[in-house]
This record gives structure tokens, C-alpha cells and sequence, in this order.
């Protein structure tokens, strides 16, 4: 039986957004609903009228209503959503204009953060937008961002989509062929770029990359550079450059022109990680992403206006876009830039007491980092402030759950939330109303037909099985970009079950409706025909002070599979004998004996994608002599190099 480790008070539960919005459905629908299990299957039986209710609920500014909420539930991929309604996306995050901070922006090597009102904000989007629009920029044009998480990638982001341009951003740590991976294949007409970014207090030069990557991009009529720094950047080499501070107008009291566009007006172009080929480039709506992110945040998340957010990301990852939808809430964003253990460890949680952050949002992997480093932000800086920690990247260990109330906060809601890019949100997330269990993800999200299919595509309760969506959400894809005949979109969700979204998890849902992620689906290991999740190895090493970091694999090995842990050893060890003794005795007794790996090998390093997540088949392609078609989607790739070359691959 899982541990609960924490319990909302009846006071907490009953000022969250979740139990207002409960309430409403309660005095609509003429319901008795009392807990968040029945809102859930209410929401997933009366799909139209859950989105329709929350549509009021959350007050979404439009210019004209929509007739019909979907028009085909039994139709994946193409249901059309809130036929008939036009809104813009940037408008319903500008609603707020007043002197409240919208955003604070701590880079790294930052002595001081640098604010920015809901007022100042508005009156910065639209100089750019007016600029854009005197450049010709106009709807369905593709405008860009390669820029650290700073304020004026969500000004240059706000000002392109007021306007109707469809907004696609990538981090400065991405390479040449990184960037032209992505941004070659969208064509964009305006690029925005900082002249650099700090990482563990070194500087890094932008423009340099840029210059060689527009020698690819001839679509691309102005460059816009944006100072990391106080010092203004030489633009000299950078063909169609202009400074940020002159390209945006001087004009004074603009007002921002939204343009009122269909629901299903494309937004965000984002893109899968590339490990395969060239990354999906996958178009996502401005209603479909407003509507999904506004109920994540405000029901899930509780998000309010007087909550400060912070969620470690960089611009490549959907987080990025997931938190800047917090401004339609009219909430105080954090936004950091940097390494987040630079000058030491505890850099973001100084950071959370300095600005009084109330929702901090963090990966798996610094969490487990922050554990095996002994780091204790609870006893060193003054968290008071701090109600809510979201978890996401990779599923979060029992160990990890209990790290958090024992060293940060005991209470607090930790919300393990688990989606994806494809997206943009999540399958399951947190709720106010329910207790926090060790290990589990404490719900299913509203109106997400999520279930855990087995073998023979049948839902299965407390059973490991493939996490499924078996209805339409307003997030998914419109479609991918240079995908005309949909082969691509298809092939993605639906090839293995027709009309069903099967998303490449392996999940489980238990009878309370908590979740437990296992990892990739397909990264699923079977040795002797058992399915087995990486995750559950990955729970037991991040245990261990010797081990840095880890991956695992399944080895075709005499007609079987064979689970194969590879190791980075922590500084100052080696894999000994009585290590590997460790590693197996730590995951025979706290897993099971077919977990234990057949191999375990120590390597220099383990391989990440561009957005921080293990390579497990890529991996698993080098041990077998099959190519890895796109390296430049690592963020280390030299590290694979090492896996093709191991003698004890071939041993017994």
C-alpha cells in the first residue's frame, strides 16, 4: 500500500479553483458531486459539456461564441472543436494591464533580477507587434525565437500570435544543425535571437551560429537581436540584423491589435526530439492550447492571481510554453536562465525565497540530483511561501516523493505531472483535493480519457498497461507541418490502435485513480516475455551515493532479451565487484529478481535529448550495430560513441 504524505486541510480544499469549479458543475448540472473521482468521470462521459463549462468558467475572451463544442467525439485525429468561435491566444493572456509584476527574469549570473508589470509588458507587445506588422508579418506567417527563457521571448511570442503568426522557439544550446533540423523546415520570416546566454557562469556566443544558420533559412527577412546583457551586441555579421531596441516602435499608448481567428488557428509549431529522423514538427491550435493549459493551471495547478510560478525550463521544452500561459491567470512568472546548481546547489531555492515563489515546478532529474547531493533547501532558505512543487521529464521515484517532504517541505502538494510536447499538457497531473501517495501521480486530467490498455487492447485497473487516450482533446495537433495526407500525424498516435491516441507510456492506474509511469512503452524491457519499465531500475539506483546517473536497456541476447545497466559512477568511485553486489541486491529487494540487470557497466557518460531526456533506444540502436539517424537531436551525442565499442556486450 502506497504512503500518503500529505493531506489538503478542508481549508485548502475548499479556496481551490478545483472545488469553485466543482461547485458550478454541482449548481449546473444539479449534482451532488463531493470528491474529485466523480467530477472526473463526469467530465469524461459529458466531454462537450464539461469544455463548454469550463469555456464560462474561465472566462475565455472571444469576439464571437462558438455554435457546437466538438463536432465528432468518436472522431481521432479530426474533431473539429468550438465550431464557429474566433478569439486570439495573446489576448487572453494580455486580459491583465495593470501594476502587478507579470515577470521576473534571473539569469544565472544576475546580481539582481529584472521585473516587468502586466502593464509594462502589454505596452512592450505592442511596439513589437506594430513593428512585425510594418514588416509585412501577417497571419500564418512563421516568426521564431532562438533566446534564452527571458521576458523578450515572451514579448516577441505574444506580439507574433496577436497578430495571427504561428510562434516556434528553440533554446541557444541547440547546434547548427539543431536549429536548421527545425527551423529549416517551417520557413520562418522573422527570427529572434539574444547575442548569447550564461551557462555555469560562462558566456556563450549566439550570433556566430545564427549567422551560419541563416545561409539556410533564405526565407528569413529580419533578424532581431535582443542584448543578454546591458552591452549592446555587434550585429556587424549577422545578415538583416537589427537591434531589439530599435527594431520595436517609439511610439507611446499603442494599442495591441488582436485579430479575432478561428479556434483552430494554428499557434505553436513544436517538435518531437528528433532521435529518429528529422523532429515531427507538430502544429497545435490557439483555442486547443488556451483552453488546455488555462484548465491545467487553474484547476490542476490552482494557479492564481496572487501566486508567483517558476518552472525551470528553456525555451525547447513545452513547459516553457505551459507556464507562459500562466499570465492569462494574471499570476507573477519566474523566468531563470542558467545551469540551476551554479554557483552552488541550492541557486533555485534561494531564488524561491528571495521572490517568494508559491509554485515551483522542476524536473525528476534535479530532484533525484539535489538528493544524491544531500541537499537540504528546507533547513537553509526561508520557504514559507511555498505551497505547491511540480514534478515532470521523468517519472519521480517513492524516494524522490519523500526527499521532497522531508528536506523541502512537509507541507506542501507535490504534484507529479506527466504529458508531453505532442500535447502541450498533460495526461496526469496534480488536484487540490486529493492526498498526495508516494510514487503516484494523483489523478487523471479532466475530460482525458486516459486508460491503461494491456496485450489485447483491453483497460485494466491496478495492472501495468499502455497509456491510451480513447476520446479527442482540444490540444492535440491540428496537424504536422509538410504532412499533407496526414501519413505522419497518423502513424505517430494511431497505427497501433485505429481511433485511439496511444501516446508510448507504460502506466498504471489504480482503483483510487492515482498513476504510476513506468517510462517509454516502447523502451520497454522483456526479458524472458515479462514487461518490465525502466523506471522501476531507475527508482532503485538514483538511490545509491555511488551512482551519478544511469541508463537501461534490454539486449538481444540468445533468442532472449537480456537487461543491460549501464553506470556513471558518482566522483571519487569505481564499479567494483561489490558495487555491482549493491546495485543487484538494491533492486532484487526493493523491485523484483527479474529486474536485476544481466549486465552492469560503467560508462563516461549517459546520452540526453536537446530537452533532457535518457536516449534509451538510441542506445539500444548502437549495442546492435544499428544506425542513430539523427545525433544532432543529443545534447551530448559523442557520448554514444563509447556504447559501440564495449567488449562486455559479447560476453555471457
Amino acid at each position: 500500500m502506497a504512503k500518503i504524505l500529505w493531506q489538503p486541510s478542508e481549508e485548502r480544499m475548499k479556496s481551490s479553483n478545483m472545488y469553485r469549479f466543482l461547485t458550478y458543475i454541482n449548481d449546473k448540472f444539479s449534482k451532488n458531486f463531493t470528491e474529485y473521482e466523480e467530477l472526473y468521470q463526469w467530465s469524461i462521459d459529458n466531454i462537450p459539456d464539461f469544455w463548454a463549462s469550463f469555456w464560462d468558467f474561465a472566462d475565455i475572451i472571444h469576439s464571437r461564441s462558438y455554435e457546437e463544442v466538438i463536432d465528432d467525439l468518436t472522431k481521432m485525429p479530426g474533431a473539429k472543436w468550438f465550431i464557429g468561435a474566433e478569439l486570439n491566444f495573446a489576448e487572453n493572456l494580455l486580459r491583465y494591464r495593470d501594476d502587478q509584476t507579470a515577470l521576473i527574469f534571473k539569469g544565472e549570473a544576475m546580481e539582481q533580477p529584472r521585473k516587468m508589470t502586466y502593464r509594462e509588458l502589454y505596452d512592450e507587445v505592442a511596439r513589437v507587434a506594430k513593428s512585425l506588422r510594418d514588416l509585412g508579418v501577417t497571419q500564418g506567417d512563421r516568426v521564431v525565437g532562438f533566446m534564452p527563457n527571458m521576458p523578450e521571448t515572451i514579448v516577441a511570442m505574444l506580439a507574433a500570435t496577436s497578430i495571427g503568426a504561428i510562434w516556434s522557439s528553440c533554446s541557444p544550446d541547440f547546434g547548427i544543425k539543431g536549429v536548421l533540423d527545425r527551423f529549416g523546415q517551417i520557413q520562418p520570416k522573422v527570427l529572434f535571437t539574444a547575442n548569447g546566454y550564461s551557462f555555469k557562469g560562462r558566456q556563450f556566443d549566439s550570433l556566430g551560429r545564427i549567422s551560419d544558420v541563416l545561409k539556410q533559412l533564405p526565407t528569413t527577412e529580419k533578424v532581431v537581436v535582443v542584448p543578454y546583457t546591458v552591452q549592446q551586441p555587434d550585429i556587424s555579421g549577422v545578415p538583416n540584423a537589427v537591434h531589439y531596441e530599435e527594431f520595436k516602435s517609439s511610439q507611446d499608448g499603442l494599442e495591441v491589435e488582436f485579430e479575432q481567428l478561428p479556434f483552430e488557428h494554428p499557434l505553436y509549431i513544436m517538435y518531437s526530439s528528433g532521435t529518429t529522423g528529422l523532429p515531427k514538427c507538430m502544429v497545435q491550435s490557439a483555442g486547443g492550447i488556451l483552453v488546455h493549459h488555462m484548465k491545467e493551471l487553474m484547476l490542476h495547478t490552482d494557479l492564481k492571481r496572487e501566486d508567483t510560478i517558476f518552472y525551470f525550463t528553456t525555451c525547447g521544452w513545452m513547459m516553457w510554453n505551459w507556464l507562459t500561459s500562466s499570465l492569462s491567470l494574471g499570476a507573477t512568472l519566474v523566468l531563470f536562465d542558467g545551469n540551476p546548481f551554479y554557483p552552488d546547489p541550492g541557486a533555485l531555492w534561494k531564488m524561491a525565497q528571495d521572490e517568494k515563489i508559491t509554485i515551483f515546478g522542476t524536473s525528476a532529474g534535479y530532484i533525484s540530483a539535489l538528493m544524491n547531493q544531500g541537499v537540504k533547501p528546507g533547513s537553509t532558505y526561508d520557504l514559507s511561501p511555498l505551497r505547491t512543487v511540480l514534478s515532470t521529464g521523468s517519472p519521480l521515484s517513492v524516494e524522490g516523493f519523500e526527499y521532497v517532504y522531508r528536506e523541502v517541505k512537509q507541507d506542501v502538494q507535490l504534484s507529479s505531472i506527466s504529458g508531453g510536447t505532442d500535447l502541450n499538457g498533460c495526461f496526469a497531473l496534480g488536484c487540490p483535493l486529493k492526498p498526495v501517495y508516494a510514487g503516484e501521480l494523483q489523478c487523471r486530467g479532466l475530460a482525458m480519457k486516459v486508460e491503461a490498455w494491456d496485450e489485447n487492447g483491453k483497460p485494466v485497473i491496478n495492472q501495468q498497461g499502455e497509456l491510451v487516450c480513447t476520446a479527442p482533446f482540444p490540444s492535440m495537433p491540428i496537424y504536422f507541418w509538410n504532412d499533407p495526407d496526414g501519413k505522419k500525424y497518423h502513424s505517430a498516435y494511431f497505427d497501433v490502435y485505429p481511433g485511439v491516441w496511444r501516446h508510448g507510456d507504460y502506466i498504471l492506474i489504480n482503483d483510487r485513480g492515482g498513476v504510476i509511469i513506468y517510462g517509454r512503452s516502447d523502451a520497454t524491457l522483456n526479458p524472458g516475455g515479462v514487461r518490465i519499465g525502466t523506471a522501476e531500475i531507475y527508482r532503485q539506483v538514483e538511490q545509491l551515493e555511488e551512482i551519478e546517473d544511469s541508463i537501461v536497456v534490454g539486449q538481444d541476447w540468445k533468442n532472449d532479451v537480456r537487461v543491460v545497466l549501464f553506470v556513471k559512477m558518482a566522483p571519487g568511485y569505481e564499479l567494483t565487484d561489490e558495487i555491482k553486489k549493491k546495485i543487484r541486491d538494491v533492486i532484487r529487494t526493493n523491485a523484483s529478481p527479474r529486474h536485476v540487470p544481466a549486465k552492469i557497466i560503467a560508462v563516461p557518460d549517459i546520452p540526453y535529448t536537446l530537452n533532457m531526456k535518457k536516449v534509451e533506444l538510441a542506445v539500444k540502436n548502437v549495442i546492435h550495430n544499428r544506425p542513430v539517424v539523427n545525433k544532432d537531436a543529443l545534447r551530448n551525442p559523442e557520448a554514444l560513441d563509447y556504447y559501440a565499442i564495449i567488449p562486455e556486450l559479447q560476453e555471457d
